[in-house]
């Protein structure tokens, strides 16, 4: 089994769970792969013999690995999207952060993990992105996210104003902080925290959620993920933020951004045994009442 090995930050306190991370591997007999900038980042601390063999993006995904494990948090499992791609490689999120709704394999979970995946006993979840198709060249070539799209003011404490069209049909103006279109993977992130509503993971739909809009009676709402989304931001403001997960680029108020669902989906490796309302339960803490 060939294995990929992604990570963004190192802290001293993980040392004990890469190194159990990495002999569980060993012993199973796989061939592990670094990410450089990672490998770089963590061999001063480690000496690993494996360190040595290392990859760089997108291009060397084609080159036969059978999974790609992201350590750190959510976070990192996002910056994973533009190294994985439409390659087809299926990604395992091993959780060194806090909340890990993506990353859903603990530190204690880490030799069972192992055991599961080099026996095959993991299912794939495929997991829509939302692709932002105009303007184009804004994020390089590559313009999807799978969280979210955002919207925000920039430089100011003023409110913007978004105008928002699905299939040329009027949906609102809404006068905010700015406004987030949602996947189901992003339902429990951004748009979460902003008053979205939580969707299952194989839902069709994305949905369209304010930031601190101005008018209360102004609510998230949830669409087709076939539609074709425009947004236009006018008002008084020359420039804003737009985001996709957490690349951000300046634009002009000036320029009509046209955004539908993607044309390929990211694969994410769910143990066996592990569903989607259990999660949220034990992430978000339901239950926890004397009651219960």
């Amino acid at each position: 089994m060939n294995v990929a090995l992604f990570g963004k930050s190192f802290t001293p306190e993980r040392i004990p769970h890469l190194l159990q991370l990495l002999q569980s591997f060993q012993d199973a007999g796989a061939s592990l792969v670094f990410y450089k900038p990672f490998a770089e980042l963590i061999s001063p601390h480690l000496k690993i013999p494996q360190l040595s063999d290392t990859f760089l993006g997108y291009e060397d995904m084609c080159n036969g690995f059978d999974i790609l494990l992201s350590v750190g948090g959510d976070g990192t499992m996002l910056d994973t999207v533009p190294v994985v791609r439409d390659s087809g490689v299926p990604i395992l999120g091993i959780n060194m952060g806090r909340m890990g709704f993506l990353s859903s394999i603990a530190k204690h979970e880490i030799n069972e993990a192992v055991e599961r995946i080099v026996s095959g006993k993991y299912i794939i979840e495929e997991r829509s992105l939302i692709s932002l198709e105009q303007p184009t060249g804004l994020f390089g070539d590559l313009h999807v996210a799978l969280n979210e799209l955002s919207i925000f003011r920039q430089g100011t404490t003023s409110l913007i104003k978004i105008n928002v069209f699905v299939d040329e049909v009027f949906v609102n103006s809404y006068w905010a902080d700015g406004l987030l279109i949602a996947t189901p993977t992003g339902s429990t992130a951004y748009s979460l925290s902003a008053g979205g509503p939580i969707l299952t993971p194989d839902s069709a739909v994305f949905v369209i959620t304010p930031i601190a809009t101005h008018n209360l009676s102004v609510r998230p709402i949830v669409i087709p993920d076939r539609c074709l989304i425009k947004l236009k931001v006018t008002g008084r403001h020359t420039s804003y933020s737009l985001n996709l997960d957490s690349r951000s680029a300046v634009i002009g108020k000036s320029v009509d951004l046209i955004v539908k669902k993607a044309g390929f989906h990211i694969r994410l490796v769910k143990m066996e045994g592990k569903d989607f309302y259990t999660t949220i339960r034990e992430k978000l803490l339901w239950g926890i009442d004397i009651r219960n």
